[in-house]
């Protein structure tokens, strides 16, 4: 009798087991995505970003006109409303490959 219980307890345990492990989904890793390239990124790119907003997506593009290309990806903090503990998390998320048609020493 208690071998059977046990049995079932073991049997159960598995499965219950085998259950959570299949319904939890796997999560989305930020990193597992192509960075987005600063120099070249739409609004709607940059907004996908963590705590970027339509504004401060704005003023990223604004920033990329009146100063052409981003050289390095560090130079994100001299727009409006991204400080360094921000850019800490943006870091690993952007590039700043330089766009087609445009040397890299302008």
């Amino acid at each position: 009798m208690i071998r059977i219980v046990i049995a079932v307890l073991v049997v159960l345990g598995l499965s219950v087991a085998t259950v959570s492990a299949q319904s939890t989904p796997p999560k989305a890793s930020a990193s597992a995505a192509a960075p987005i390239n600063l120099n070249t990124a739409s609004v709607s790119q940059l907004e996908t970003l963590p705590g970027i907003g339509k504004a401060t997506a704005e003023r990223i593009l604004e920033y990329r006109q009146k100063n052409g290309s981003f050289k390095k990806v560090e130079d994100l903090m001299n727009v409006r409303g991204v400080g360094e503990k921000s850019f800490l998390k943006l870091k690993p998320l952007v590039t700043v490959a330089t766009p087609k048609g445009e040397s890299a020493g302008q």
